[in-house]
């Protein structure tokens, strides 16, 4: 059976003993890793996931399998009823998600779905190559197939989607430099540049200086923006958050400078992943900051039912207790050269990477960090010099204030960060104030 005619046998299977709701992921993964400039793992899967929700009498269960045989559906189905039985009702269940149309469909490239080892060492060689005799590290990534829906409302969705991500360093004895890419087709990454790129950041980077404390300007790279992007949707933007009074959000409110707009768009060029949510809503374009101004939440159908609205398609895995979230943001681009951004730089930072944050208050967006990978001192419009990892403790809403943003770069790309690779795109960004308040140590 086909993914599509797996989850329409699990409904089959549910009858009318219980609402349900069936995702079928028959996605294929396959990962090449590389340590000292050598490969050393190669490895792939291929096969099903078959993941059903049921609800009988609001009493609300989940259940797992990766058995597509007649026999393993049955017992999925099984487990998944009787656990259902044994819960307590749960007020909050919102039922199941209509039939409705996908706004866009997936994008997927057959040659990335069925990248072979060959394909993804030439890349990974060309990477390492690029570091002119420098130690390279990372993995390159490729993934696709078909993932479908159904539930017993009528909703069936199937789509075809494709994944390829490389992402590495190149070490020198004391210091690194990182680089990435991410789309949706092998041709999104181009090796012999990752790798060029990440080198001349690690060689930049070694001899370093200690560097006093304090409020600096700052030009931040796609990857520092991208994780900046991900604690505001995770503790911000997201629903549920907002509804329990944890989020810093102000609907209506300017909390951000005007050259600020970010927006979850699975429609975008760059973006990747799945067109609809775990509870089979299509994904539809939000935007949680227009102009500086914030706008609208990530709703999935529980936070979506208790204001009496519409699910933006933000529901995911374990969602029911977290919220939902988006995995599709985008901060648009402006019209800055990053050159130019630090040509008009007297006396600041160039950071490359955010490492390790933590949320010290989700209300504030107070988060503390480290850098890594590439941090310079910028004087008189050029680079100093290499600076000692740093740690900063910083409210992100406040560091993207009215007046705070100096820049907002034309370089928008797929970009790296906490939450892993395919979410964000982001440009560089250059700030008047980011507050940091020692060195990696403390």
């Amino acid at each position: 059976m086909n993914v599509q005619e797996v989850a329409d046998r699990v409904i089959e299977l549910v009858g009318d003993r219980a609402e349900a709701q069936v995702a079928v992921d028959g996605t294929e993964h396959a990962l090449t890793r590389f340590a000292n400039s050598f490969i050393h793992q190669n490895v792939g899967e291929r096969g099903l996931e078959v993941m059903l929700k049921v609800a009988v009498n609001d009493r609300v269960a989940s259940a797992t399998t990766s058995r597509s045989d007649d026999a393993g559906l049955a017992a999925l189905v099984e487990e998944a009823i009787h656990a259902a039985r044994l819960r307590p009702t749960d007020k909050d269940w919102p039922g199941l998600a209509e039939p409705a149309a996908l706004v866009a469909p997936a994008r997927f490239d057959e040659a990335t779905a069925t990248a072979d080892p060959n394909l993804r060492a030439a890349e990974v060689e060309a990477f390492i190559k690029a570091g002119g005799g420098l130690l390279g590290a990372g993995y390159f990534d490729t993934q696709g197939g078909p993932t479908a829906f159904a539930n017993s409302a009528g909703q069936r969705l199937i789509t075809h989607h494709s994944r390829a991500t490389l992402d590495g360093i190149h070490q020198t004895g004391t210091s690194a430099g990182s680089a990435h890419a991410t789309g949706a087709s092998v041709s999104a990454v181009d090796g012999a540049a990752l790798g060029a790129r990440a080198a001349a950041t690690a060689r930049d980077s070694a001899g370093t200086l200690d560097l006093e404390p304090g409020a600096y300007e700052v030009v931040l790279s796609p990857e520092c923006v991208s994780t900046i992007m991900f604690f505001l949707a995770a503790y911000g933007w997201n629903a549920k958050a907002h509804q329990e009074g944890q989020s810093f959000a102000e609907l209506g409110e300017q909390q951000f400078d005007p050259a600020v707009t970010i927006e979850d768009d699975y429609a975008d060029d760059l973006a990747v992943g799945l067109p609809f949510d775990v509870d089979g809503t299509p994904k539809r374009r939000i935007t949680m900051v227009g102009a500086g101004v914030s706008e609208a939440l990530a709703h999935d159908r529980r936070t979506a039912k208790r204001v009496g609205t519409d699910s933006t398609g933000h529901a995911i895995p374990g969602g029911d207790s977290f919220g939902a979230f988006p995995t599709n943001l985008h901060f648009r681009p402006g019209t800055a050269d990053p050159t130019d951004m630090i040509a008009s730089v007297q006396r600041g930072l160039l950071v490359t990477t955010f490492n390790y944050c933590r949320i010290l208050d989700p209300r504030t967006q107070v988060v503390t960090g480290l850098t890594r990978n590439g941090t310079f001192l910028i004087e008189n419009g050029e680079i100093a010099g290499a600076v000692s990892n740093l740690r900063f403790t910083q409210s992100f809403v406040e560091g993207l204030s009215s007046g705070r943003v100096l820049g907002v770069g034309n370089d928008a790309r797929m970009a790296d960060s906490e939450a892993g690779p395919g979410m964000t795109s982001a440009p560089t960004v250059h700030l008047s104030e980011w507050n940091f308040t020692g060195g990696a140590q403390g």
